[in-house]
């Protein structure tokens, strides 16, 4: 039997999710494929799909073609280096660590040269899709760049998406999402509480470890059990960490896929490609560009 004394160390302590699955991802080189929409996107969606990108950027923009998308939204943020961003909708500038690029597919896309390499030898980051709701999925698309110094921080945490502890990202990303950069010294504790109803919760370690109830090392990603208790996280004692991690409202739809393109309907899926086929048609006509180097601006 408790104790009074115990039992009120007990009620003081906060409830911490538990830990359902660890893994590492999959690919060639240093780009880990953490999470598909056929797989744990399923599980997490909105959350759908997710890279951890690492590299000589001068390299990975010439291997990089344009590309369509439809149905969501692509969030690059950056863990290391910088590159420079060019857009002539959204402006020129640079991105470093905390930078962000937004680009929101909506009713159908293509880009993949928008982004070039910066002062820097090497770069890291993520790339996540999100699954957007029906009201955005083939609706206009939006590209936003926000440099490092214009991302909220919020303790040890930068707010990609989403509002945390007071600080709110500018990213106009739909309601219900909150993605977080965090860098934690070695040793350092912290805990994340999402907002009521955020019962999707996972994070990625992109340097370090992470001890969450089990070790979560750098390439891997964890998903947390469904529910709104904190999320505790203790770097390791050596390294520190850097990681992401994201909460969010489930999306209360089935997933319907395209090659590049995740909607919540048949119907919605025909259309995001239909206007896919019809920017690649008007992109052929000006030019084929597709395997140059170089910016080349967002095709809507």
């Amino acid at each position: 039997m408790l104790t009074q004394k115990t039992a009120d160390r007990v009620q003081a302590r906060p409830e911490a999710r538990s830990l359902v699955y660890v893994g590492g991802g999959s690919g060639h080189g240093e780009i880990l494929r953490l999470m598909s929409p056929s797989d744990l996107g399923e599980q997490l969606k909105p959350f759908v799909f997710l890279d951890l990108f690492a590299g000589d950027m001068r390299l990975l923009q010439h291997a990089m073609p344009l590309h369509p998308h439809s149905g969501i939204a692509t969030v690059t943020v950056f863990t290391e280096g910088d590159v420079i961003y060019d857009d002539p909708q959204a402006g020129t500038g640079t991105l470093g660590f905390g930078g962000v690029e937004w680009m929101r597919a909506g009713g159908g896309v293509w880009h993949g040269k928008e982004l070039t390499a910066g002062e820097s030898a090497r770069i890291q980051g993520y790339q996540l899709w999100v699954a957007l709701p029906p009201g955005l999925e083939n609706g206009p698309v939006e590209s936003q760049y926000v440099e490092a110094n214009a991302t909220p921080q919020a303790g040890p945490a930068r707010v990609i998406l989403g509002s945390h502890a007071g600080a709110t990202s500018p990213v106009r990303s739909p309601d219900g999402i909150v993605y977080l950069l965090v860098q934690l010294v070695p040793g350092e504790r912290w805990s994340f509480k999402p907002a009521a109803g955020h019962r999707v919760g996972w994070f990625a370690v992109a340097k370090g470890a992470v001890d969450a109830g089990r070790t979560v090392k750098r390439g891997q990603m964890a998903i947390f059990a469904d529910g709104e208790d904190a999320m505790l996280f203790e770097a390791d004692a050596s390294d520190g960490a850097t990681f992401v991690v994201g909460a969010a409202v489930p999306h209360d739809h089935p997933l319907f896929l395209g090659y590049y393109s995740v909607h919540t309907s048949a119907e919605a899926l025909a259309a995001g490609e239909q206007r896919i086929a019809e920017l690649g048609a008007r992109l052929a006509e000006a030019g084929d560009r597709r395997t140059g180097s170089g910016n080349v601006p967002v095709f809507r």
